[in-house]
């Protein structure tokens, strides 16, 4: 290998020497799945360089075979099926991608032949965001599959794909997905430009991706919506939405998000919609269960006893008769004793997860009001929130809201009914001042966007039935 004032080459030994360019390959990578096979190409010593884990080694072997048989221009064979390249970078990235590098001893070029075959799974139903009447199947973590996988869903020329590496050091493909037509300009050169601004190391998965590509990193709520459903991501581009397809995660990214992006459920668009919309209410009420009934319980122990009727102050009185806690250091006691239970319950396998989320939370909770720890109330608040939190179907805003609500059970503790509306107030400013890249995060709601609202209704496929069934209507008169 030859250096020029102790820095590496850019270019494979100019003379075609084969030892130096398999010492070249093995300094820059000097690790054990590297693999050098040695072949005969008309009379001259040649090698094939490729990673094992990340080809196929029967299509090695048989370009190896089809090297000895070939009776014809051997050269010419080499330039029909493969690529020439002397740049030591191409090489390597070739070598990353899962190709193989064909060496001969005396030629000045290296040869990339395509043999690769990366470990990947085969489709399987979703495992985060559930559904009963939606599609069956999710995302994988190879990019080619998913982006087939979404023109299954969207048969249109369209949908568009544009394709980007993100990363300095572990570089990761990503490609944008987007209906021309129907996306707004000005928001696919948004992303685009962020993206390219992106110099992290290198980005894992769709969450990682995603909170490099917020404006507001710091804040608890998440801004853009990840999904692993390919149907969900299908509704969004059809919206008007960009999807994130990203090299190795079974997740996607879309944006822009709204706060009220993360309380549909595809399942939505799939039920009747007096249901759908039942469904819906039933989320917002579970969001503010989830928020605030731990910090109205203490606010009413604690302070304003006087709005809660008799017999219930008098029943929650005798529940904590031996409690020794405040009620504010006992709903934390029992929160996080939740929280410990919810996050064992997911790092454990299936079968034992279910059995410590119901078993420990009883067990506890009996335990807990028996030896006067916490009071019968508490376990009831602490259990329906719960539930509630349960509810959401985004499991980023769920664990937002989750951790949300202990600072608001710090303002209750201290200030009562009044530190509730201060935190609402606080939340709701915060919610207002964000944005997520062309939208607010708090529409439609703010700004309030009616003639959007009244397109997406005269475009909705619920119109449309409505409309045809009125002129078939006519028709028969």
């Amino acid at each position: 290998m030859k250096e020029t004032n102790g820095r590496r080459s850019n270019f494979i030994d100019p003379d075609g020497n084969l030892n130096s360019n398999i010492e070249l390959l093995f300094s820059l990578f000097p690790t054990s799945d590297l693999k050098v096979k040695n072949v005969s190409i008309v009379g001259k010593k040649g090698v094939i360089v490729y990673f094992r884990s990340l080809v196929n080694e029967e299509k090695i072997e048989l370009f190896a075979t089809n090297l000895l048989e070939y009776k014809e221009d051997l050269f010419q064979f080499f330039y029909s099926h493969t690529t020439a390249t002397k740049i030591v970078e191409d090489i390597e990235k070739s070598l990353l991608l899962g190709k193989g590098i064909v060496f001969i001893e005396g030629e000045v070029k290296a040869f990339i032949y395509s043999v690769e075959d990366f470990p990947k799974r085969t489709f399987t139903p979703p495992s985060i965001d559930n559904s009963i009447k939606g599609s069956k199947i999710s995302f994988v973590e190879t990019i080619e599959l998913n982006m087939g996988l979404l023109r299954r869903f969207i048969q249109s020329r369209n949908l568009l794909f544009k394709e980007t590496k993100i990363g300095t050091d572990n570089k990761t493909f990503v490609n944008l997905a987007y209906i021309d037509g129907v996306v707004k300009p000005e928001l696919v050169a948004e992303i685009e430009s962020k993206l390219a601004a992106i110099k992290f190391d290198s980005a894992l998965n769709a969450s990682q991706l995603a909170q490099m590509l917020e404006k507001y990193p710091l804040s608890l709520f998440p801004q853009l919506v990840t999904t692993e459903r390919p149907d969900i991501a299908a509704e969004s581009l059809e919206n008007g939405k960009v999807v994130i397809l990203l090299d190795r995660s079974s997740e996607v990214v879309i944006l822009p998000g709204s706060f009220i992006s993360f309380f549909k459920s595809i399942d939505d668009s799939s039920t009747r919609p007096a249901i759908s919309l039942f469904y819906f209410f039933l989320r917002v009420i579970a969001l503010f269960i989830t928020l605030y009934l731990p910090g109205i319980y203490i606010s009413v122990v604690s302070f304003n006893y006087d709005v809660v009727p008799l017999k219930l102050i008098i029943s929650i009185g005798e529940s904590r008769a031996n409690v020794p806690f405040d009620p504010l250091v006992e709903a934390i006691i029992m929160e996080i004793t939740l929280e410990m239970l919810r996050e064992a319950a997911i790092r454990l396998p299936t079968p034992i997860s279910t059995t410590v989320g119901v078993v420990g939370g009883i067990v506890i909770g009996q335990a807990a009001v028996q030896a006067g720890i916490v009071s019968n109330i508490m376990v009831i608040v602490v259990a329906i929130t719960a539930i509630s939190s349960f509810i959401i179907p985004n499991y980023d805003m769920a664990s937002s809201l989750r951790i949300l609500r202990f600072p608001i059970m710090l303002m209750a503790s201290i200030f009562g009914i009044i530190g509730i509306i201060a935190s609402t107030m606080i939340i709701m400013a915060h919610a207002l001042k964000l944005s997520s890249y062309t939208e607010s995060y708090s529409q439609p709601v703010s700004p309030f966007d009616f003639k959007g609202l009244k397109k997406k209704y005269k475009n909705s496929a619920l119109s449309l039935l409505f409309k045809q069934h009125i002129m078939n209507q006519k028709k028969r008169k």
